[in-house]
């Protein structure tokens, strides 16, 4: 349970609603997995759709989701670039469609989502509930998306489909990422559409098992820190050895959200501002 994950952590969905589609962004990378997911979701019998996060202002995508036009709205389930860069060029093939997030800065001629404006959105068909979800983000939020019987839960980077996500210290917080994560428990048997990697077939699961994690880790840090480790480069190179050293950087957001949680001063300045691969 405390080693690197990077596997599902749950049984993948078997297959998606036929009203779900997936235009994966070609940024692959180690933070990206296979690409950022957009992903678009058109009611049966409806000609608009609903796009949940453009990805990066890569042309050949952004021209790739216009395609599969109309579309009614744009929704975002954080600010990280490679979720967001390519809004506002979307936006104007689109001919000025609007796109809503919880952070102001990546609305464009729209409400934020979020107090006083969360209620159910009901869009192009869809009843489309947003689920603040902050932790990996102060901004984070999931999508409860429900057409008839069927429902699918826009997870972000809340919920990645293969391996765990990071707590991006400073503007994430480990504390409301485990309280999110506990919420995100309700939802099983519902499929996952995560920001990246394939979709799962039981959000529940997958944030149980994230739970776990999270917790083991935390044990592992407490050890950490008992034996004289103060810095989160000095965490990470002991609790995080199994991992490629490549990643050593992500990790330090992480290790810093746990020192914090734990009430650890290290007197280390934050981790700087998200890289343009992070989920």
């Amino acid at each position: 349970m405390t080693g690197h994950v990077t596997t599902p952590t749950a049984a993948l969905a078997d297959e998606l609603p036929g009203w779900v589609t997936l235009l994966r962004a070609p940024n692959p990378g180690p933070m990206t997995l296979d690409g950022t997911n957009t992903w678009l979701l058109r009611a049966p019998g409806r000609a608009e759709a609903i796009v949940i996060d453009p990805g990066p202002a890569d042309e050949g995508h952004l021209a790739r989701i216009a395609g599969h036009g109309p579309i009614a709205a744009v929704l975002i389930t954080h600010g990280h670039p490679d979720h967001t860069a390519g809004s506002a060029r979307l936006a104007e093939l689109l001919g000025g469609v609007e796109v809503r997030a919880v952070d102001p800065a990546h609305t464009i001629t729209a409400a934020p989502l979020g107090p006083p404006h969360g209620a159910v959105l009901e869009l192009a068909g869809l009843r489309i509930e947003p689920l603040p979800v902050p932790g990996h983000t102060a901004d984070s939020v999931c999508f409860l998306v429900s057409h008839g019987d069927e429902q699918v839960l826009l997870t972000g980077d809340t919920i990645l489909g293969r391996g765990t996500t990071v707590v991006a210290h400073p503007d994430g917080n480990l504390g409301d990422y485990l309280a999110s994560l506990e919420r995100l428990t309700a939802y099983q048997g519902v499929t996952a559409l995560p920001g990246h990697g394939p979709a799962l077939a039981d959000c529940g699961a997958a944030a149980r098992y994230y739970l776990a994690h999270r917790r083991a880790r935390l044990d592992q840090v407490r050890a950490a820190v008992a034996a004289g480790d103060r810095t989160a480069a000095e965490v990470v190179a002991r609790v995080y050895a199994d991992v490629d050293r490549s990643l050593w950087w992500a990790a330090e957001w992480s290790v810093r959200a746990q020192l914090e949680h734990l009430g650890v001063p290290t007197g280390e300045s934050g981790a700087g501002e998200p890289r343009l691969d992070q989920p």
